[in-house]
């Protein structure tokens, strides 16, 4: 009796299995045949979607008019670029990227601290980067009161902490 039980559950669990495997292709196809399909976060936020590879483009488009000639070659060439704080005149690496992509430096060029902050909406990756090189070449502090840091460690270990 036992083993008949033991079957019959085996039986079923290979059953659920196999009707989940094929709902999983099923919805890996219909989303392959999504032209605009982006970041899964943002299907919560009504409209997004739709049109966001000219948004992008807009953006980057506006961002590349805004760097130096030098930032503009580090960008084309490593897609991150170098700004100095006005205030404290520290060296800050963005990388493409709309959070989590702000690093600051230390004396040879290595990241030494992660902070992240953003305007506040909905903004392609351009418009990120450029709101935050403007923020941090023109009110330095100001947009180092709001942020999230990611302390990297010597030793690789990374702590997220939010200051106020």
């Amino acid at each position: 009796m036992f083993r008949q039980l033991l079957r019959n559950a085996k039986e079923r669990l290979r059953l659920f299995l196999s009707e989940c495997g094929r709902r999983a292709r099923v919805l890996r196809h219909s989303l392959r045949r999504q032209p605009d399909r982006i970041d899964p976060s943002s299907r919560f936020v009504r409209g997004f979607r739709y049109g966001y590879w000219e948004r992008e483009a807009r953006g980057l488009k506006l961002l590349k008019e805004w760097l130096s000639p030098e930032q503009f070659a580090q960008y084309a060439a490593k897609r991150h670029f170098e700004v100095t704080g006005c205030h404290s005149g520290k060296r800050y690496r963005i990388s493409h990227g709309t959070t989590m992509n702000i690093y600051e430096l230390d004396g040879a060029g290595r990241p030494r601290v992660g902070w992240c902050f953003a305007p506040k909406g909905y903004l392609v990756a351009g418009d990120v980067m450029l709101a935050q090189k403007i923020a941090l070449e023109t009110d330095e502090r100001g947009a180092l009161a709001e942020l999230v840091i990611d302390f990297i460690a010597p030793d690789g270990r990374a702590e997220n902490l939010r200051v106020k």
